[in-house]
């Protein structure tokens, strides 16, 4: 597992600590099953709208409960954190067991929250929290092409045995 996952009791002081000295936190969240560039660029472009990103990382119970498939995730959850971990823009990462960040969100209250552009703003889980607080929500324009489900596909169709 990575340094940078974090549990929430103690990413909620470090978060505390980043606003105190004046840095703005970003969140966003995902499964970030088999990362690709599309997750890659995304990240980056997040990390720039603050000083501190984190990233709340779906568990392997919470993506089997999202209708991705019942082989999903591919990579185990200390997998994806690891990888997630080992990216430059990306901060910490806080893995949450519920269907929705909403909790995370409630708890560390972050400046920013950012979802892909394939996401209305009115539908981003936390959104209420994140304006209430004075906080601003955003959108990133989706990658096209760059999904993990497109990854995939294209892998059952090259190694497909017939």
């Amino acid at each position: 597992m990575s340094a940078k996952a974090i549990p929430l009791a103690s990413l909620k002081k470090i978060v505390a600590a980043h606003k105190k000295r004046g840095q703005k936190v970003v969140f966003t969240n995902g499964c970030f099953d088999i990362l690709h560039p599309g997750h890659v660029t995304y990240l980056q472009k997040a990390r720039k709208l603050g000083g501190v990103l984190v990233v709340g990382m779906n568990s392997d119970a919470s993506v089997k409960r999202q209708n991705k498939g019942p082989e999903r995730p591919i990579l185990g959850e200390e997998e994806r954190a690891a990888i997630l971990g080992a990216l430059a823009c990306v901060s910490y990462v806080v893995i949450f067991d519920e269907d929705t960040p909403l909790r995370l969100i409630e708890e560390l209250v972050p400046d920013v929250l950012v979802k892909g552009g394939d996401w209305p703003i009115e539908k981003i889980v936390g959104r209420e929290v994140v304006q209430r607080s004075g906080g601003e929500v955003l959108t990133i324009p989706f990658v096209e092409g760059k999904s993990t489900t497109s990854i995939i596909e294209r892998i059952l169709t090259r190694f497909k045995k017939g």
